[in-house]
């Protein structure tokens, strides 16, 4: 929830930065600790299961069968937030998540090591179930935006950090470096889950919950979700919004995966630099967060705003397939041009992501958040979930191809929204002068 006294600034989201108190601000102030933690080392994950063997096409398979992890887990999670409630549920899961696939990756040495992982990593859509319930619930609807805004200024400031890996590998090497990298992300993650768990209480709808399933089994609880699911089907808000996360989902997959195995690999940019590019990224994110984004987005409608996320992404994604390989060490024209691609996917990705999971939010039925938003996210990750296998199959006849799916998949968003676009949700009225000044 938000407080009244806070510093009389204009900018919009600092005051709801500065206005966040209990689960809010717990859940928005210890996303940083990321920067130290799985934040050093993401970037150098594909690189590093390259440099141990493992295939381009191996790859792919890794990234679809962790969403089909997720798939299973992401079912699972609404009755097991209901059931052991929102903060207990983050904590437990968490841990299982994160602490226990870091270790594993911290000592893997072929691809059955990557593929156990990747599994017991799917279980974290239980915890993003809880942790999104423990984010908004207490916070006013209107507000539900900028909160995901600042989670997502949050994460991406936490990649300023990215220098301290860069520091390891040029020192240490590749893999000794990343396997440090992920211990560390072990310790720093499980302190960040302690804290959290600290400073956050259950949230009223979860201690509703939690009376209503007790005594209730799980697989009865399941059962129930055939009414969850036709408020969905009958829900033509909730339905868009669904096929505008599982389009940034792919997207996000996608990228996530290949951007800097293609880079690396085939536009030449050496190990060390790396971290340097999310870095860079996520710094132009932060400063369009807090300048740009809220124009856009602080308006009576999101359509605007979407459409134009989408096509900045789609840009960013074109320029980055357009980029000709140097035939050797980048050339500083290809840096030149990788800086625009950075400029372009600050801007797309950040305002798309906010978008994205605020439409969700917005859309679904607050007495069942829980399970309609486990719902969600299951239709979500099976949409997706192909599309790991399928870039994997592209990246290994040329690293550019997986780039033009996701422009084709932007495209499509486009599309999407520019002819199907709903708003079932009241419109978030622009900040008053006297609000902002």
């Amino acid at each position: 929830m938000l407080t009244s006294a806070v510093p009389r600034v204009r900018n919009p989201l600092l005051i709801s930065l500065f206005g966040l108190r209990g689960n809010g601000r717990a859940c928005v102030y210890t996303e940083p600790m990321w920067g130290l933690s799985g934040m050093l080392v993401l970037p150098y994950a594909s690189v590093f299961m390259l440099a141990l063997g493992v295939k381009d096409a191996q790859i792919g398979l890794l990234a679809t069968i962790s969403m089909l992890s997720q798939v299973v887990f992401g079912l699972l999670s609404g009755v097991i937030t209901d059931k052991l409630g929102r903060r207990r549920t983050t904590a437990i899961f968490d841990l299982i998540s994160w602490s226990l696939p870091f270790l594993i990756w911290a000592f893997a040495q072929n691809f059955w090591w990557f593929l156990v992982a990747s599994v017991i990593n799917g279980v974290w859509q239980v915890t993003q179930n809880s942790w999104d319930c423990l984010l908004v619930e207490d916070v006013d609807r209107a507000e539900i935006p900028r909160v995901y805004a600042l989670v997502k200024a949050a994460g991406e400031f936490s990649a300023l950090f990215a220098p301290i890996a860069a520091l390891l590998v040029s020192r240490l090497g590749l893999e000794p470096a990343v396997r440090i990298l992920y211990l560390n992300a072990f310790v720093i993650l499980t302190v960040k889950v302690w804290i959290l768990y600290r400073f956050s209480t259950e949230t009223a709808t979860g201690q509703v919950r939690m009376a209503e399933t007790r005594g209730v089994s799980i697989w009865r609880s399941l059962t129930e979700y055939r009414g969850v699911l036709r408020l969905i089907i009958h829900s033509k808000g909730t339905l868009f919004s669904l096929s505008i996360a599982a389009i940034v989902s792919a997207v996000a997959l996608v990228n996530g995966t290949f951007w800097q195995l293609a880079i690396n690999q085939r536009l030449g940019v050496p190990d060390a630099l790396l971290p340097f590019f999310p870095m860079i990224r996520s710094v132009l994110s932060v400063v369009f967060f807090f300048t740009i984004i809220p124009r856009f987005t602080h308006a009576r409608s999101l359509k605007a705003p979407t459409l134009i996320g989408l096509a900045v992404y789609l840009a960013g994604q074109l320029l980055l397939v357009g980029i000709p390989e140097p035939g050797g060490a980048a050339s500083g024209s290809t840096y030149a041009l990788l800086a625009g691609c950075l400029l372009l996917d600050a801007f797309g990705g950040g305002i798309l992501f906010m978008l994205a999971e605020s439409l969700v939010a917005l859309h679904v039925d607050r007495a069942e958040r829980s399970r309609v938003m486990a719902i969600q996210r299951t239709c979500v990750m099976l949409v997706a979930a192909p599309f790991g296998w399928i870039s994997g199959w592209l990246s290994s006849m040329d690293r550019s191809w997986p780039f033009l799916l996701t422009s084709a998949l932007l495209g499509f968003g486009i599309l999407l929204a520019a002819r199907f676009w709903v708003t079932t949700h009241p419109a978030v009225e622009p900040e008053s002068d006297a609000a902002v000044a």
